[in-house]
């Protein structure tokens, strides 16, 4: 199968978008409420910040634990980075993360403002231009013969969708509505021409959708 271009656990709301409007550092998915469009992940035992033993088995959990199964880096899109727009004016700013950040590969984040690579615990953060199959090329370069994960938002994704270079696609459909923001779909149908897809509902709520070629 060679380096898969993988988008994984990607959440929506019931009307398709990936986050809301107004993001802001106070609120990195805008107006939506990331405690209930993550709810069903937050639930599971595998969740990463679970403080409290215990937790959901089952398909979520699945989901959740997979994350990180033979991913060699992941690219992201600047509003997945961080709220600042246009030229970087703050260079101490280093993802909404913190010190550790949950991805412990490469990361490639895509901008048309370039700023130096730096490396925050087991994560080094490479900021790239060029078009999807270009930055496709950088991340397969780096990711030790494993596959690449499409980490969001919904704006690359889509990029990434209409340049033909994802091969699987896992998105978690939360049973809200936003109204507007940062869409993925119109419906999940539109993708059908082009992939195989299932459709899994889970006793949380959320409708797992999973495309392949």
């Amino acid at each position: 199968m060679g380096q898969l271009l993988r988008v994984q656990n990607f959440n929506v709301s019931r009307d398709g978008f990936g986050a809301g409007e107004n993001q802001s550092l106070e609120r990195p998915f805008g107006h939506a409420d990331p405690a209930e469009m993550f709810a069903w992940a937050g639930a599971t035992a595998s969740w990463p910040n679970r403080t409290e033993p215990g937790g959901t088995r089952g398909l979520d959990d699945y989901f959740t634990r997979d994350f990180h199964n033979n991913i060699g880096a992941e690219i992201m899109g600047r509003n997945k980075f961080g709220p600042q727009r246009g030229p970087w004016r703050d260079h101490d700013w280093r993802g909404w993360w913190g010190e550790e950040p949950p991805f412990h590969t490469p990361v490639f984040v895509v901008t048309h403002h370039l700023r130096p690579s730096f490396i925050l615990s087991d994560t080094t953060f490479h900021f790239v231009s060029g078009d999807p199959a270009d930055v496709l090329d950088q991340a397969r370069a780096v990711a030790d013969g494993k596959d690449v994960r499409l980490g969001g938002g919904a704006t690359i994704v889509r990029q990434f969708l209409d340049a033909d270079l994802i091969d699987t696609l896992h998105v978690a459909v939360s049973p809200l509505e936003l109204g507007r923001g940062s869409r993925l779909w119109e419906s999940p149908e539109e993708l059908e021409d082009r992939f195989e897809h299932e459709v899994v509902p889970s006793p949380s709520g959320v409708t797992h959708h999973l495309f392949w070629r």
